[in-house]
């Protein structure tokens, strides 16, 4: 068969490289298997109304499509065995049409053959086939590319531009770096800000939240405004210590999307210095408030509370109720995490915070209950009493689950030994099979003991008759 000529195949694939922003070869590998996938539809379609398809989904693995680029066109070869006598054509070629052409020729061997149909045969079908294959192999080769660009950036935070809109998300423009081309990337309605001024073009950093690894026909990419993780992004560029690492940050709690719009984004974050000499949280705000400054501006006026760690749990627990003031922490429950916070009267609100924010996000910045409490009220007596009634109700709970997962690996570990039994009762197959590739000496002195034994038995049964008649 002839070639087929594709006029302005090199211009088709630079076209589509440059669009899609896909190397040329991975283009030229795209072609080839829309082309392949195109053949087999030719040859089902033949059968159509005929018979039915005989071909199953294997069928074509031998086959392939050659690209000529310097005639543009291409051909769809075949690799045949070489045998006596031919089964499958598609897959066989008789020894005596090969040596009609290399003497040398010997069964077992392997030929490529050309088997292009001409192009007025290839079919409309079949055409429709490649193109639809064609922008399929494109979108995977694109989700992979970016999959494997993006999976394992260094750094999470990116710059990205609002592109356009899509139903509640927002479709951003990202780059992984310095020359690389634009992807597409969702930001979806819960990672946004509210206070964001999601306009056409307008630039925000992001945090890479996800790469997708399944099918989807939109962004492959999930990044996020409201992701922990970008609040220490911004800190570790504005503040030198913790580049330097005289800083670290300990913990962060994010309320990006407080539950009521009365109440606004808020943040705490735990810093600790490894030098004595530094002050932390002095670092990390800056002169007049400077660095901090920044921090809030990228987060479009979220309010950031940056306090102190502590070993001590107590002191921990009454630097992250900032700003208000506490005149006491009670570890009521050190080993369930429970801890009881006494304020002045006119540090309770402040304290709790509009909507329970503040003691909130303090809990699950230092990971203890935390439960606020008026110093002027407190008794002490009728709380320990209660604590303890919760303790004990704790405790008999984790009693109740230690003796259920006792009771189950029981279960399961008597479970296993029946089974072992039962297996060596009635073996399964495949333990038969490897205990005769593993025995198969020891199997065979057995049978030949048992055959030995059963003559003795029937001789000493002759023997007996014998007497008996005798």
């Amino acid at each position: 068969m002839a070639l087929v000529i594709l006029p302005g195949l090199n211009n088709l694939i630079e076209d589509i490289s440059e669009e899609k922003k896909l190397p040329s070869q991975v283009v030229e590998v795209a072609l080839r298997e829309a082309l392949l996938k195109g053949y087999e539809r030719y040859r089902r379609t033949l059968y159509i109304g005929i018979s039915e398809d005989p071909f199953e989904e294997e069928y074509f693995s031998n086959f392939d499509v050659g690209l000529d680029l310097e005639e543009e066109g291409y051909r769809v070869l075949a690799s045949k065995i070489i045998v006596e006598e031919v089964e499958s054509e598609d897959h066989q070629i008789a020894l005596s049409e090969v040596m009609q052409v290399a003497e040398d020729a010997q069964i077992g061997d392997t030929v490529v053959l050309d088997v292009t149909p001409e192009k007025e045969d290839f079919g409309r079908m079949a055409a429709s086939t490649t193109k639809q294959v064609l922008a399929q192999k494109l979108r995977d080769q694109q989700r992979r590319m970016i999959q494997e660009e993006f999976a394992d950036l260094e750094d999470p935070v990116l710059t990205a531009r609002v592109i356009r809109f899509e139903r509640q998300s927002v479709i951003m423009a990202v780059s992984s770096g310095i020359g690389r081309p634009e992807v597409e990337a969702e930001l979806p309605r819960r990672d946004q800000l509210p206070n964001d001024n999601y306009r056409a073009n307008a630039t925000f950093k992001v945090f890479l939240k996800e790469v997708s690894e399944t099918p989807r026909k939109g962004p492959q990419l999930f990044v996020s405004r409201a992701n922990a993780g970008l609040v220490v992004y911004l800190f570790e560029n504005e503040v030198p210590e913790i580049q330097e690492g005289s800083v670290r940050i300990v913990a962060v709690a994010r309320e990006a999307n407080p539950p009521s719009r009365s109440v606004g984004p808020r943040t705490k974050v735990a810093v600790d210095s490894i030098e004595r000499e530094v002050d932390p949280v002095g670092a990390c705000i800056g002169a007049r408030g400077s660095r901090i400054q920044q921090v809030v501006n990228e987060l479009r006026g979220e309010k950031i509370d940056v306090i102190r760690w502590s070993q001590d749990p107590s002191q921990y627990i009454a630097n992250s109720l900032s700003p208000s003031k506490v005149e006491l922490v009670r570890l009521v429950d050190p080993e369930g995490q429970h801890a009881h916070v006494l304020v002045p009267p006119d540090q309770l609100s402040l304290a709790i915070g509009r909507e329970g924010q503040n003691v909130r996000l303090a809990a699950r910045l230092t990971g203890w209950k935390i439960d606020i409490k008026n110093s002027q009220e407190y008794d002490q007596e009728t709380e320990d009493s209660t604590v303890a009634e919760l303790i004990a109700q704790r405790e008999e709970e984790e009693a109740l689950q230690r003796d259920a997962e006792e009771r189950l690996a029981a279960e399961q570990a008597a479970r296993a030994e029946e089974d072992a039994r039962l297996r060596e009762l009635y073996p399964l197959p495949e333990d038969e099979e490897e205990y005769l590739e593993s025995e198969p000496d020891s199997i065979d002195n057995n049978e030949t003991n048992i055959s030995n034994g059963e003559e003795v038995s029937q001789l000493k049964t002759t023997s007996n008759e014998e007497d008996g008649t005798r």
